[in-house]
C-alpha cells in the first residue's frame, strides 16, 4: 500500500485544524464533526498515517478542508499576504540603497562561496537528527562529547540503547554522519537555492510567480518536494493557479518551505533588502501565506544586508525584522527570541523557553518556531559561524533547515570560505549532489560565480 505523505486528505484535516487555531480561525464545530466521523489527529512527525481511510472519511476530509479554509480570521488585518499591504504595515521598511561602490568582484565571489558552503554545512550538521525530539538531539551529541555541537554527529561511541531510543534519520544517516560524509549529499535545503539560481538565469529578477510554477513543473520531482511544496505541485497539476495554490487544501502554508528557498533572493541583492524581500515574496506566494511568506522575506532581507557588506549580525537581523509586520505572530516571535538570546548566557535555557512557548501549538516544521530559533542562534553566537550553526541545530526543531539558514547568514558574514572551520568544510570536497538540472556534482566555488553573475546582472 502506497501512503503518499503530505497529500492524503484524511491526514491534512488535523494539520488544518491546528493551523486554524494558530491563525485566528475557530475550528471547533468542524473539528467535532471530524471526530464524530472517526477522524484522527494529524500524524505527529511523519507525513502520512499508516492506515488507509474509508472512502466516506476521505470525501468528508476534502469537504472539511474547504470549510476550514473559508473560516474568517481575526488576525487577517495584522497578517496580510499581499505585498502592498505588508509594506503598509511596516513603518521601517528599508529604503532603496544610495549608490555605493560594490564589493570587489573577487571579494564578493568568495563571500558567496562561504554562504553556499555555510548553508551546506549547517544542513549537513542537522541531517542525522532531523525529526528527533530535543532530548534525543541533546543525548546523542552529549554521548560523544559534542555538546553544544561543533562537529558533525557520529555513531562512534554512542551506546546501542541510546541509538535504539533515538535512531538517526533513516534517509540521512548513511551520508551525513561524520564517518560517512563524502561530499554534500542530496537535500531539499540545497535543491531550492539551486532552483532559484536557475530561475534567475532563465527569467532574471523580474520573474513572476507563474515563472516559479513553470520551473517547478519542469525541474522539481514531486517526490523531492514536501509539505507546502508538494501540495502546491498537486494543486498546479489539478488546474489550480497561483496564488490559490498556497491556500487550496494546504495546511502547511505557514511552514518552513518558503524560508528555505529565500537565500538566493538575498544573495543577489547586496545592500538592497527591500528588493530582496519583494523577490522572496513573489517566490513564496506560490506555496505560502502570511507568516510563511514573512519568514522568507525576513531571511532574504537579512542576507541582502550581509551581502552588501554589513558585518554586524544584529544590524542584519534588525533589517530583516523591518520587512515583517510588527504585530504579526512571526514578528513577535523573532522579537521574543532575540530578547531571550540577549538575556541568557546558556543557550539551552533559550531553547527550553522557545520550546515551552512554541512547541505545544506548532509542528516542528512550522516557520514561526524555526525562524525564532534561527534569530536566537545568530544573536547568541554574535554571528560566529560554528556557534551559529551549532546553536541552530541544537534547537531541535527542523534541525537541517534551521542549520542551513543560520549557516548561510554566518558564512556570508565570515566573508571567505577559508574562514570556515576546516573540519566542517573539508568533508564536503567542494561538490554537492542534487537532482536539479545540470548542477549535480557542481562545486561551491562555481555556484558562487554563477550567483555573482545574477547579483550583478543589469
Amino acid at each position: 500500500m502506497l501512503r503518499l505523505t503530505w497529500v492524503q486528505p484524511e491526514d491534512l484535516v488535523g494539520h488544518e485544524i491546528r493551523q486554524a487555531r494558530l491563525d485566528g480561525r475557530e475550528p471547533s464545530r468542524i473539528e467535532a464533526r471530524w471526530r464524530a466521523a472517526g477522524g484522527l489527529d494529524a500524524p505527529p512527525r511523519a507525513g502520512a498515517s499508516p492506515e488507509r481511510a474509508s472512502r466516506y472519511l476521505r470525501l468528508l476530509a476534502e469537504d472539511l478542508l474547504d470549510e476550514l479554509a473559508d473560516l474568517p480570521s481575526v488576525l487577517a488585518d495584522e497578517e496580510p499576504t499581499d505585498l502592498g499591504a505588508i509594506r503598509a504595515r511596516c513603518p521601517d521598511w528599508p529604503r532603496p540603497p544610495a549608490p555605493a561602490s560594490p564589493l570587489p568582484a573577487d571579494d564578493a565571489v568568495r563571500a558567496l562561496e562561504a554562504a553556499w558552503l555555510g548553508r551546506a554545512i549547517g544542513c549537513l550538521l542537522g541531517k542525522p537528527v532531523e525529526k528527533l525530539p530535543l532530548d534525543g538531539v541533546r543525548s546523542l551529541a552529549r554521548a560523544t562529547g559534542n555538546w553544544p555541537p561543533t562537529a558533525y554527529f557520529t555513531a562512534r561511541g554512542v551506546p546501542a540503547g541510546l541509538l535504539a531510543r533515538y535512531p538517526w534519520n533513516r534517509r540521512s544517516a548513511g551520508t551525513s554522519l561524520a564517518e560517512n560524509i563524502d561530499g554534500m549529499p542530496h537535500d531539499d535545503d540545497l535543491d531550492y537555492p539551486l532552483l532559484n539560481l536557475l530561475l534567475l538565469r532563465r527569467h532574471g529578477h523580474e520573474f513572476s510567480t507563474l515563472d516559479v510554477a513553470r520551473l517547478w513543473l519542469d525541474e522539481l520531482s514531486p517526490g523531492r518536494a514536501f509539505t507546502a511544496e508538494r501540495v502546491a505541485l498537486r494543486n498546479l497539476l489539478s488546474g489550480v493557479e497561483p496564488p490559490h495554490t498556497a491556500r487550496h487544501r494546504n495546511p502547511f502554508r505557514e511552514w518552513i518551505g518558503a524560508l528555505i528557498r529565500a537565500d538566493v533572493h538575498g544573495w543577489t541583492h547586496p545592500g538592497d533588502p527591500a528588493a530582496a524581500a519583494a523577490q522572496a515574496h513573489r517566490d513564496a506566494v506560490l506555496t505560502h501565506t502570511a507568516n510563511g511568506v514573512y519568514a522568507a522575506m525576513f531571511t532574504a532581507a537579512v542576507l541582502a544586508a550581509a551581502a552588501g557588506g554589513e558585518r554586524d549580525v544584529h544590524a542584519c537581523l534588525r533589517t530583516g525584522r523591518a520587512v515583517v509586520p510588527p504585530r504579526s505572530r512571526l514578528g513577535l516571535a523573532v522579537d521574543h527570541a532575540v530578547r531571550l538570546a540577549g538575556a541568557h548566557a546558556d543557550f539551552d535555557t533559550v531553547v527550553d523557553e522557545l520550546h515551552a512557548v512554541y512547541g505545544p501549538g506548532h509542528h516542528w516544521v512550522h516557520a514561526i518556531p524555526n525562524t525564532a530559533l534561527i534569530a536566537a542562534a545568530l544573536t547568541h553566537a554574535d554571528g560566529d559561524f560554528t556557534g551559529s550553526v551549532g546553536r541552530a541545530v541544537a534547537g531541535g526543531f527542523d534541525t537541517d533547515s534551521a542549520g542551513a539558514t543560520a549557516g548561510s547568514v554566518a558564512g556570508l558574514l565570515a566573508g571567505d570560505p577559508e574562514a570556515l572551520p576546516d573540519h566542517l568544510r573539508a568533508p564536503l570536497k567542494n561538490r554537492l549532489t542534487t537532482t536539479v538540472a545540470d548542477f549535480d556534482g557542481t562545486g561551491f566555488d562555481a555556484l558562487a560565480h554563477l550567483t555573482h553573475l545574477e547579483a550583478t546582472r543589469p
